[in-house]
């Protein structure tokens, strides 16, 4: 549940960080009037109708891509998951859409070093950086990038009693991994 709450937390917080960024949305063969612009929808490892990407501009996916638990000798555990971050944009300006584009990872970029804590909990391992790119093939008045970003999760907790309490006869820690 950890990963879940971590995205969960990670969307929250981008929708904040997004909350004032109003950009236009293309107008459907269903819309009787052009639709009003709008902060960026944001979602959890996909669209909710993947066939509609276009429809649902603009957006921010955010998608759990690997993540790892270590638990180094003499140390506590850790746990680390990358995120690839998925921004799109629609607009009609091929000169304003890269630029809408750009401000919204720039938006999210800042926000990930000013707050470096989401959820009380997911720090971002600012030792492994932030990448973002801007998609080289861009299909106007389509515009899309991505980020990532590495997270250092809440580790899990050992629900086994030992020592002066509990089972002394079981040995917990890195030496007794097989």
């Amino acid at each position: 549940m950890t990963k879940q709450n971590f995205l969960e937390a990670l969307c929250a917080f981008t929708r904040e960080t997004l909350k004032d960024l109003i950009l236009p949305v293309e107008m459907q063969e269903e819309d009787e009037e052009p639709p009003a612009p709008r902060a960026p929808e944001v979602h959890e490892m996909g669209l909710p109708d993947y066939t509609s990407a276009e429809k649902k501009l603009p957006y921010v996916i955010h998608q759990v891509i690997t993540a790892k638990d270590v638990w180094p000798a003499g140390q506590q555990p850790k746990s680390h998951a990358v995120v690839r971050s998925v921004f799109g944009v629609y607009h009609p300006d091929s000169q304003e859409g890269p630029l809408a584009l750009l401000g919204m990872i720039e938006r999210i970029r800042l926000g990930f070093w000013r707050q470096r804590v989401i959820g009380k909990q997911f720090k971002l391992d600012v030792t492994q950086g932030l990448e973002y790119l801007i998609y080289e093939k861009q299909f106007p008045p389509y515009y899309a990038g991505e980020m990532l970003s590495t997270w250092e999760l809440t580790p899990i907790e050992l629900e086994v009693k030992h020592g002066s309490k509990g089972y002394a006869n079981i040995q917990i820690g890195p030496q007794s991994r097989p």
